[in-house]
């Protein structure tokens, strides 16, 4: 995979455009935010996320789907469980992900963050297709973006505590950050 800087799409990728983004503010992206999904819920590989991100999901076909109906939500990526990655909005564009949220002080997360869904739950383990996956796409964003550090990769639950518990206790921040900081020292 490639990111390419001037059009925010990664190369590599499967692009399934989202409406559901607008313009980012002036100003760095500096956050990724990492998200789990699933639709329906502890259900994976049904195409009903990127469904739910065009919006054109289905409500008859889930009880659960009428209950978000009404939501207008996307993220940058969704990573899932065997490790493909689709990209739905640009990176220079706002997603719609973080909702009512703050990092560091800021208010309203997605004006500076990127978010990358993960497929799957709060109590079930990621696999390592997406470990491997997300490690690359992270250096990809941070080489793109160098104001994303370390330190400022977090969880929706980090940002939105009380209201979001993703990515979950399941999700190995160690591992992840780990692949990370080993990749950059064999650079």
């Amino acid at each position: 995979m490639q990111l390419d800087s001037a059009s925010g799409w990664c190369q590599g990728a499967h692009h399934c455009p989202s409406p559901n983004f607008n313009e980012r503010p002036a100003g760095e992206i500096s956050l990724l935010v990492i998200h789990n999904i699933s639709l329906p819920p502890a259900q994976f590989a049904t195409g009903k996320v990127q469904e739910f991100f065009q919006n054109r999901l289905d409500v008859t076909e889930h009880p659960y789907f009428e209950g978000i109906a009404q939501l207008r939500v996307s993220a940058h990526f969704l990573i899932e469980r065997d490790g493909t990655l689709t990209q739905f909005v640009s990176c220079l564009e706002r997603a719609w992900h973080a909702g009512v949220s703050r990092f560091d002080g800021r208010e309203g997360c997605n004006d500076f963050s990127l978010g990358i869904e993960l497929e799957g739950t709060d109590d079930l383990p990621f696999t390592d297709a997406q470990y491997r996956v997300l490690q690359a796409l992270t250096r990809q964003l941070q080489a793109a973006y160098p104001a994303i550090t370390l330190g400022r990769i977090c969880g929706h639950s980090d940002i939105a505590p009380g209201r979001k518990t993703d990515p979950g206790p399941e999700f190995d921040w160690a591992r992840y950050r780990a692949g990370l900081q080993d990749e950059e020292g064999a650079q």
